[in-house]
C-alpha cells in the first residue's frame, strides 16, 4: 500500500500543529524506481516502528539506541517496544508556537555528553548540555553553552551535530519573518542565517575552533562556518566520506541542498538574501564567493519546504548505499541523489512516502528513519 500525505499549505518545516493526523501504513509495499546513473534502483518499504508526539529530531545514543525529540520538549528512548518513558523533560520551559520548539539533539562521539537545541519561552535559541554516565543523562550537571536572540518565531533553524572533526555544529535561521529583513543572511556580524563550529568543552561556556574561517576577522563572528543560509532546518556529515549537506528551505520559489567536502576550510556563503538558490532573490545580485546549491528544486510541484536527509550508510539496503536521502515536508516523498564530487550525477525517487516529513534519524549502523511530524517514525528497510 502506498500512502500519499500532502499539504497545500505554503509553511516552513514547522507551522502546522502537532495535532494533525498521519496515516501512514507499517510496511509501504510500492518498489522504488530510483533512476540514478551507474546504480540498480534501491528497493525499500517504510516500516513504522513508533509513534510519538510531534517528533522533531533524533540521535544515534549510547549502546546502538535511538534517542527521539518530540517538540513539545520531551526526549524518548527508541527499543523493540517503541518509546520509552521519558528520559528528558522540559516542557515547562519551551514553547511550540511558530518554528519554536525542541529541535535537535545530538550525542558527542564518546557519547559522554548529550546536547539539545531548543526556543526557550521568550524564544531564545538554547543550547544546553548534559554529561552521560552508562548511559544515562545526569540531570545536575546541565549547563547551557550558547544562546541567540531570535527576532521572530520562525526561521530558527535548531539542528545540531558534531562534525567529523569532533566539534560540534549548529544551524541557525535568519531569524525570521520573510526575506530576511535584517539583513542576517549576509551580515557576518551575527549569528544568525548561519552555520557555527564551535568546541562545547574546549572552555567556558565553550571554545571557538583556532582554523575557523572568520577568527582573524574584527568584524565578523568568530563561531561562524558558513553563512548565506535562510532555514537551515536539517544538515548532516556524510559518515563514508565526511562531506557537509544541508538542506535549505526557500522563501517561496526554490528548495536548496547544499554541499561541501570533507577538506573544507568553511567559510562557505550560500548566497542567502541576495540569491535564493541559483537565483538572484528579489533584485539581488549574486555575491562574488556565492556557492551554489549542489541541488534545488522549485514549487511549480506540492514541495514547499525541503528535510535535508543522510547520505545513506546502512548495510540493510544495498543499492541506496552512497546516495543522499531527503524529502519535503508538504510532499512527503522521500527523495535521493547521487553526488560525485559535488555534482549531481542521478537523481531518484524512492516510491515511499512519509507524510509531513520533518527529519530524518541516522542509527549507530548507518540505517535511517523517518519522522513525521503527525507522530510516525518509520524505519528505510529493502523491500
Amino acid at each position: 500500500m502506498k500512502v500519499r500525505t500532502r499539504s497545500s499549505a505554503i509553511i516552513g518545516a514547522l507551522v502546522l500543529a502537532a495535532s494533525l493526523t498521519l496515516t501512514t501504513a507499517s510496511a509501504q509495499e510500492l518498489p522504488a524506481d530510483v533512476s540514478t546513473a551507474g546504480a540498480p534502483p534501491a528497493e525499500v518499504v517504510l516500516t513504522e516502528v513508533a509513534r510519538a508526539q510531534a517528533p522533531s529530531a533524533g540521535a544515534a545514543g549510547p549502546d546502538g539506541t535511538v534517542w527521539i525529540a518530540e517538540r513539545a520538549g520531551t526526549v524518548r528512548v527508541l527499543g523493540d517496544d517503541g518509546l520509552g518513558e521519558p528520559v528528558l523533560d522540559i516542557s515547562a520551559e519551551t514553547t511550540i508556537d511558530g518554528e519554536r520548539g525542541l529541535l535537535g539533539v545530538a550525542f558527542d562521539p564518546e557519547f559522554a555528553h548529550f546536547y539539545i537545541s531548543y526556543t526557550d519561552l521568550e524564544g531564545t535559541s538554547t543550547i544546553d548540555e548534559f554529561a552521560v554516565r552508562d548511559g544515562q543523562l545526569r540531570p545536575e550537571t546541565r549547563r547551557t553553552v550558547l544562546t541567540q536572540e531570535q527576532p521572530y518565531a520562525n526561521h530558527n533553524g535548531g539542528d545540531i551535530r558534531f562534525g567529523p572533526d569532533g566539534y560540534l555544529y549548529i544551524a541557525f535561521g535568519d531569524g525570521g519573518s520573510g526575506g530576511d529583513p535584517h539583513g542576517n543572511g549576509q551580515n557576518l556580524g551575527t549569528l544568525l542565517g548561519k552555520l557555527l563550529r564551535i568546541d562545547p568543552r574546549g572552555g567556558e561556556p565553550y571554545a571557538v575552533p583556532a582554523d575557523n574561517p572568520f577568527v582573524a576577522d574584527a568584524n565578523a563572528k568568530d563561531e561562524i562556518w558558513a553563512y548565506g543560509l535562510r532555514n537551515p532546518w536539517r544538515f548532516s556529515f556524510d559518515a563514508g566520506t565526511g562531506d557537509l549537506l544541508i538542506g535549505d528551505v526557500g522563501q517561496s520559489e526554490w528548495e536548496e541542498i547544499d554541499w561541501a567536502p570533507a577538506d573544507s576550510p568553511g567559510g562557505e556563503n550560500y548566497g542567502w538574501s541576495s540569491m535564493e538558490g541559483n537565483h538572484p532573490f528579489r533584485g539581488g545580485t549574486e555575491p562574488a564567493d556565492h556557492v551554489p546549491p549542489v541541488h534545488e528544486y522549485d514549487r511549480s510541484g506540492l514541495g514547499c519546504s525541503v528535510t535535508g536527509g543522510y547520505v545513506y550508510r546502512g548495510g540493510a539496503v544495498a543499492d541506496l548505499v552512497g546516495q543522499y536521502v531527503f524529502s519535503d515536508y508538504c510532499d512527503g516523498t522521500i527523495r535521493t541523489l547521487r553526488i560525485e564530487d559535488g555534482e549531481v550525477t542521478g537523481e531518484g525517487d524512492l516510491g515511499v512516502e512519509g507524510g509531513e516529513v520533518i527529519s530524518f534519524v541516522e542509527d549507530g549502523d548507518g540505517e535511517l528513519y523517518v519522522l513525521a511530524i503527525g507522530g510516525t517514525i518509520a524505519r528505510i528497510d529493502p523491500a
